[in-house]
């Protein structure tokens, strides 16, 4: 393996672990409503379980209500049960037979210090994901000297960058954490 297949083979898995990083973020609760808080809801449409951007357009028409707008009326009953039913959200949808409304009750004070701890955890997850890219990727390098096909000068370089990689990804994953804690504690 080349030094250049070993970089981007670890930046590809740095960059896959933010961005699952960033996707986790997108379902906690921050007492705005956002479209991506539905993201996770299956609905049991046409016999089948289907995601519920599949069936549903979602808005956030106001700060504090999301709205659905089915494309098919008849799926109301169904779009309602499973967000009623799904427990980790705690919503209680409404519907006046065109589209449902899911008012988002403001979180207590208790409640967004918990939330915190878990951005806290995710982070924690993401960076583990990440080291264990980087030692991957350090243990190729290493096969790759081994096997001579590159110089310990390439090995060298190549830690480096893998190094600065890492920082660089490590650095913007606590930005974004940072950011949605503040989005969280906000009132």
């Amino acid at each position: 393996m080349s030094t250049d297949q070993i970089l981007a083979q670890v930046k590809a898995k740095l960059q896959q672990a933010l961005t699952h990083f960033q996707d986790e973020l997108k379902k906690l609760r921050t007492g705005r409503a956002h479209p991506g808080m539905l993201d996770g809801i299956m609905v049991d449409a046409y016999g089948v379980q289907m995601p519920l951007n599949q069936v549903a357009t979602v808005t956030a028409p106001e700060p504090q209500l999301l709205q659905i707008s089915p494309f098919d009326p008849n799926n109301i009953g169904a779009i309602t049960s499973a967000i009623r039913d799904n427990q980790a959200l705690g919503l209680n949808p409404m519907d006046d037979g065109r589209v449902v409304r899911v008012p988002i009750p403001p979180l207590t004070e208790e409640r967004r210090r918990d939330i915190t701890k878990l951005v806290g955890t995710k982070v924690e997850d993401c960076m583990i994901s990440m080291r264990n890219a980087r030692h991957d990727a350090l243990k190729d390098a290493d096969i790759a000297k081994k096997d001579k096909a590159i110089s310990e000068d390439d090995y060298t370089r190549l830690q480096k960058q893998i190094d600065e990689e890492m920082a660089k990804q490590k650095s913007e994953v606590e930005q974004i954490a940072k950011a949605k804690e503040q989005e969280i504690l906000t009132v």
